[in-house]
């Protein structure tokens, strides 16, 4: 997996820069991140989950390379004590991208992108690209029974210091926020394959947390 997030890594920034080292040097950035062992979810496997669904809408997609690095960035600065690791992340992403040679209007489409990331709640009429990065961050709420659960576990084992009855009551408060939106995904391929079970998942969720 990670050789070819690596190869993938590569072959998106050479088009922007031919420093080799530097290149390596925001890898190793990327990788160090994502690889902290305090991640038991948001990691180099969410990474990849995104990119698997990227590649299912790559004609639907209209920066290819914005997009793209809107994912790579997306969760790069995450500590659950904080509140604004979507905004953190956003300025690394910008600072990173800066460096790479990565032109202004791109990074901070990018910018505005990862911002959205905090609450998947993007304008009615943003962008079909925002809307879609949405959903792939979201897509892991569509899943069987069984991965779901273990998406549970693992975003229980990323907020370790929280006793279980602060846990329990602010996972359950956060998760009934989705389930009171008209949606909870933004593009129609979403809404109809996948809106039906996000809502199950979490609504047994919540039940479970408040038991």
């Amino acid at each position: 997996m990670i050789e070819k997030l690596k190869q993938r890594w590569h072959q998106l920034v050479q088009k922007y820069t031919n420093d080799s080292e530097l290149i390596e040097i925001a890898w190793i950035e990327i990788e160090n991140q994502y690889g902290q062992k305090n991640r038991a979810y948001h990691n180099l496997k969410h990474l990849e989950s995104m990119f698997f669904e990227l590649e299912k809408f790559v004609i639907e997609i209209d920066d290819m390379e914005a997009i793209c690095f809107s994912i790579w960035y997306h969760d790069l600065v995450y500590n659950p004590l904080k509140k604004d690791n979507e905004l953190r992340s956003a300025e690394k992403a910008r600072i990173w991208l800066n460096k790479l040679g990565v032109d202004t209007q791109l990074i901070e489409k990018c910018f505005q992108q990862i911002v959205l990331t905090q609450h998947h709640n993007p304008e009615e009429d943003a962008p079909m690209d925002d809307k879609y990065l949405m959903d792939f961050d979201l897509e892991i709420l569509s899943r069987k029974e069984e991965d779901y659960l273990m998406y549970c576990q693992q975003i229980r084992k990323e907020y370790w210091m929280y006793p279980d009855f602060i846990y329990k009551k602010g996972r359950a408060k956060a998760m009934q926020k989705f389930l009171e939106r008209p949606y909870i995904y933004q593009t129609s391929f979403y809404r109809i394959e996948k809106e039906k079970r996000a809502r199950e998942n979490i609504s047994r969720e919540i039940a479970a947390l408040l038991k």
